[in-house]
């Protein structure tokens, strides 16, 4: 083994340990707790806005269903007028 590759061994090795300690230090440390906290919030604001999601589409589908409702009714209010309509023109007819 050559001097050369000797030397880029232990200049790897010292990088590395280099390495080890900066993202272990007190600033690596506060600048994780800060990220931390930032992706904390990210989540409270999207849990917020999910809940508010939800609640619109439970309103929206209690309208759409209240609209159903409201068109079966009318559906079978216009069949009976004109079962009725039906009704006296037969019995016009029988007259």
């Amino acid at each position: 083994m050559g001097w050369g590759k000797m030397g880029m061994f232990l200049c790897g090795t010292l990088f590395g340990s280099a390495g080890v300690r900066v993202l272990t230090s007190k600033d690596a440390k506060n600048v994780y707790t800060h990220g931390v906290a930032a992706v904390l919030r990210a989540r409270d604001v999207v849990m917020e806005q999910a809940t508010l999601l939800q609640e619109n589409c439970e309103d929206i589908y209690e309208g759409a269903k209240e609209i159903n409702k409201k068109l079966v009714e009318a559906e079978i209010i216009e069949d009976e007028s004109k079962e009725e309509v039906k009704e006296e023109e037969s019995a016009k007819e029988a007259d």
